[in-house]
Parts: structure tokens; sequence; C-alpha cells
């Protein structure tokens, strides 16, 4: 791991490679899932009786988002990136809660377990759900960390909502300021890749999002030591996600422009990205960010892949801890 301002070992693109992982088909076959155990009593009967009980908000619009909330301590945030759910974080949230901090996560608007609504599946309705969450929990000095499109709703969320509440903020493998390629853009990633990625989910999502979770986690690099139950865990909180949400994702991630949102950090920031990230690729996001946000710290992990709150864990965590507590 290393602080670089300009990685030159860095390629230009990944175009090829996200163009030819989207339209590859591979035969994976997830081993079976066992079933659970039926109780040999019956639950005693309930007010909500026919759903399970769980920590929820109800934004403006009727959308219920779902939220986990872990120790005690000053406040993390995470946002997850596309089409995972909370679950993404909890590697870094254990690891904080353990480490004297209250880490709270939440599924976007049709991810997880929140509502899969028609509307608001846009960058302006992720942040909005996210500030509805810290103005109904009455969160204060906020770290808000973002992994992928969840930096893209951090950012969002700074640049409507401000820093009232705000005490530092992290963008991790994230996918400001614009990916998709344009005039303005010329080093972004072709629409058509977007385009591919809609289609694909269309045609058969769940294979889609087996032959994605590969490059995602950089297990079709050589000397991959990625595991199968990571490759499978992807998946399956990918299938949790409506299609219709998912699908209207890809729009809001890819070509929404945050380079106004960014130039409106005032608060300490850190930045984390794996130089071999083939999916969000580094010099087209992280490096471009790091010089509109005023002061923000950069690293980059040589080698690494897009997921890299799972194949660095260690790393994340201790980078983590150490912005938390300067």
């Amino acid at each position: 791991m290393r602080d670089i301002s300009n990685p030159s070992t860095v390629s230009v693109s990944r175009r090829d490679a996200l163009l030819g992982s989207l339209t590859a088909g591979i035969a994976v076959g997830l081993p079976a899932v066992a079933s659970a155990k039926t109780p040999k009593q019956p639950l005693p009967a309930t007010s909500n009786h026919g759903k399970q009980a769980m920590s929820t908000i109800t934004t403006k619009d009727g959308t219920e988002i779902y939220y986990k909330d872990w120790g005690t301590g000053p406040v993390v945030t995470f946002s997850h990136g596309w089409p995972l759910n909370s679950d993404a974080w909890d590697g870094q949230m254990l690891f904080l809660a353990q480490h004297g901090f209250r880490v709270m996560a939440h599924d976007r608007r049709g991810h997880g377990r929140s509502s899969q609504p028609t509307s608001g599946n846009d960058m302006n309705g992720y942040a909005d759900d996210l500030a509805a969450l810290i103005e109904a929990l009455d969160l204060k000095d906020v770290t808000l960390v973002g992994h992928s499109t969840g930096g893209g709703e951090v950012a969002r969320y700074i640049g409507r909502h401000g820093t009232k509440r705000v005490a530092k903020a992290v963008l991790i493998a994230a996918v400001p300021p614009v990916m998709v390629k344009s005039e303005a853009n010329p080093e972004g990633l072709p629409i058509e890749a977007f385009d591919a990625i809609r289609a694909g989910l269309v045609k058969d999502r769940s294979q889609f999002y087996r032959d994605l979770a590969p490059q995602f986690y950089g297990a079709n690099r050589p000397g991959s030591n990625v595991s199968q139950g990571t490759l499978d865990q992807f998946w399956l909180w990918s299938m949790q996600a409506g299609l219709l949400n998912a699908y209207e994702c890809v729009k809001a991630f890819s070509e929404t422009d945050f380079t106004e949102d960014l130039k409106k950090f005032d608060v300490p920031t850190l930045v984390l990205h794996g130089e071999d990230d083939q999916i969000v690729p580094v010099k087209d996001s992280a490096v471009k960010s790091a010089r509109l946000i005023k002061g923000a710290k950069d690293i980059y992990y040589p080698g690494a892949p897009h997921g890299i709150t799972a194949t660095h864990q260690d790393q994340v965590n201790a980078d983590l801890l150490a912005f938390l507590k300067a």
C-alpha cells in the first residue's frame, strides 16, 4: 500500500476487461444452501404477525429503509456499492465496533431488505434517504463512508445536505466524479459498457451477477486467492436487489456527474482505491476526485481490485481506523 497522487503503474482504462466480462458466459454452480430447521415450538403471536422485526425508517415517499446499528461511540455510516446491500460492510463494521465506534449501514432503496419503489432510484433519492436516516436518528459528527455507488451517494449527500452533521468522509473505490465517457470526460467508459450491463440484467441477471463477481474481486487475475465463498456472497446479495431498481441504478452510478458535489467537501476526506480496479478505473475516479476535494488524502493499493473492502479487508480497516482517530 502506498500514497501516490498520480499512479504511473495504473493503466488508463479497463474498457476491454469490462466489456469482455459483461459478455462472458461462465458456468459456475453455487453449492446448495442447507434449509434452516423449523423450531420445535411455535413463536408467540405478536402485533407484527407475519413480518420479521427489523430496524427501519420510512421516508417521505413511503419507502422503508432497513439499517443495522452496532456499537457505541463516534458514529460512522456506510453506504454500499451496486448491487449489494449493507452486509457488504460487515468486515469493517465489526472491526470498528470492536474499536469503540458506533457503526451504521443501510440497504439502499430497492436493495437488500429495503422497499423496492418505482421512483427515487437516482442519486438524489439515495442521498435523501441517507439524510432521512441521519436525521431520524439525530446523528451528529458523523463520518460518512461510501464504496463504489455508495461513494456517489456520500458525495451527493454533501452536495445536497451539506456537512452540518458530518465530521469526515471516506470514498472507497468510488464512482465520482463521473464514469461515462463524454466530451467533458474523454477518459470515461463508453456508454456501450453500461448498456451491456442493462442488457445482461434483463436477459439473465442471475448469471450476469455470477459472471461479474470474479472481475469485481479480481478473481480473474493470475495468482488470485479470492474464495468461492466471497464470489457466492456477491451473487446472493445481488439477487436481493429488485430488477427494476438495479436496472435504474446503472444510470445513476454511471451518468451522474459529481464534480460540483466534490467541490463542496469541507471536511477531512480519505480516498482509497485499488490500482487494478476493473469496474471503476482509478485514473478516471479516485485520482480526479482527490484533486477536486480540498485537502483530501488519497491512498492507492497496488494490484488491488474493486472489492477491496473484502480482498484487502485488514488494510482497509487499518486505514479507516487511523483516519478516524487522526
